[in-house]
Formats: structure tokens, sequence, C-alpha cells
């Protein structure tokens, strides 16, 4: 695993493929957001962009199929209400898609934090720093990368408003398998 300094290419790449993803979807979806490390200035990261795409509860059945039709990999929720995950298709870019109902726990959980981090440059160096060490500790493990970064995020997101049972939900997730770049 790689965690690099933050490329400004990255928000040109997330805008190439929702520019993609947006024609087949902007009738059943609210948004397109770019997530995860890669979205936030100045944030080392693993150079893998991650997005959401954010529909209505009732739409997330139409979603799942249109973003399968794209050629993704669909694999469920993971355990996780609300979001369903894909693998993405073969391609340039790296990227990880998930298909979010539109108040669910995940999604407010990677925007909460994404924007934390964009408004904070102080928790923004400290979880570079934190990222880029874990990486060269766990490197060969993204579970143990997950697990020892999520106080990190626990931490931040109590900040943001989370209440303990939504803390104890992610920490639950985070320790199960890995979510994401964050």
């Amino acid at each position: 695993m790689v965690v690099e300094d933050y490329d400004e290419r990255w928000p040109g790449l997330f805008q190439g493929l929702k520019g993609k993803l947006w024609p087949r979807v902007k009738d059943v979806a609210i948004a397109i957001e770019h997530v995860g490390s890669t979205s936030v200035p100045g944030l080392a990261a693993k150079p893998v962009i991650d997005m959401d795409i954010i529909v209505s509860p009732p739409a997330l059945r139409n979603a799942v199929q249109r973003v399968r039709g794209l050629g993704y990999a669909h694999k469920g929720n993971l355990g996780i209400e609300g979001r369903e995950a894909f693998d993405a298709p073969e391609g340039p870019i790296a990227h990880h898609l998930y298909v979010c109902s539109d108040g669910c726990l995940a999604l407010r959980n990677h925007l909460l934090f994404r924007d934390h981090l964009r408004m904070n440059a102080e928790a923004r160096e400290a979880y570079s720093n934190l990222k880029k060490s874990l990486a060269f500790q766990f490197g060969f493990s993204i579970e143990e990368y997950t697990r020892k970064k999520t106080e990190f995020i626990l931490s931040a997101l109590s900040q943001a408003g989370l209440v303990q049972e939504q803390l104890d939900a992610i920490r639950k997730a985070n320790m199960e398998r890995p979510t994401g770049d964050y």
C-alpha cells in the first residue's frame, strides 16, 4: 500500500469519472460527491479516488442496476446499511464507488470527515502524518491500517456532532473491514 502526498490531479480525475457516471444516473441520483482522502486538498492519500453517488432511499435499487450496467461489480452493502459498494471496471483511474441513500450514516461519515479535514489545517496535517506512518508500519495490511486510524476518524466525527451510537457503528464497520480510503 502506498500513501503519497496530495496530487493536484485528483480533483480532475474525479471530475472525469463523474462525467462518465452522471449521464447514466442523473435521473435517479441527487449528486455524486468526491469523498475520501483524495478529495481533501493537501491531504496525503492512497492514489484511489472515492466517490459516493447519493440517491433517495427509494431510488437505491434502480441506481445499483444502472451502475452495474456500466461494468461495475456490485459487492452488496458489506454490512453497512444504506450504502452499496462496487468494484470498478479495469481502467486507467483507480477508484472506489458507492451508492448511498441520502442521509445514511455511511454518507454522513464520508461528508462530515471530508469537510472537517478541508476546514482544519491542523487536523489535516496530523491525519496526513498518521496515514504515512501507518502505511509504513502496516502497508502489508489494509485491515490493520484502517483499524489504526479509526480513533482519529471517530474523534473528528464526534466533534462534527455524531452521537455515540453512530460512532460505535462506524467503529464496528472499520474494525470488521475497510470501507474506503479515509
